[in-house]
């Protein structure tokens, strides 16, 4: 789990680095257990890995409004004073998020995102924990 967690964190730099004013970049699972980080601490990446659990759940939610659709989360973008946060469905229950300056590529952004999931998305996949697991 540990060189996963590695090789998940190299990718996420690639990410980051190849985004004019990408941030932060993590992966998580639903529940908001952090799986790998980059250009953050781990405190903070726990933060935001909470958060976006909770977003994700969220904009399930209002994608089960819509009758034709399947109520899967594909991707979240918001917009605040300072930059923008995205987060994106990458592998079952797993889930990729990046933080970003004002004045990155918006659209740029969306691809390297994409990109990485096409390309491991199905490494992302996450089991549902346990009772025991979360103790």
């Amino acid at each position: 789990m540990i060189q996963q967690r590695t090789n998940m964190d190299w990718m996420l730099r690639d990410l980051a680095e190849s985004v004019p004013h990408a941030r932060h970049a993590i992966v998580l699972s639903a529940d908001g257990l952090r799986l790998a980080q980059h250009g953050t601490d781990p405190d903070t990446a726990d933060r935001l890995a909470a958060a976006c659990a909770g977003l994700q759940s969220l904009a399930h939610a209002v994608g089960s409004e819509f009758p034709h659709g399947d109520g899967r989360m594909r991707l979240v973008v918001i917009e605040v004073g300072g930059g923008f946060f995205y987060l994106m469905a990458a592998g079952s229950r797993a889930f990729l998020a990046v933080l970003a300056d004002e004045g990155v590529d918006a659209g740029l952004v969306g691809q390297r995102m994409r990109d990485l999931v096409a390309r491991i998305g199905e490494h992302l996949t996450t089991p549902v924990r346990t009772g025991e697991q979360l103790a």
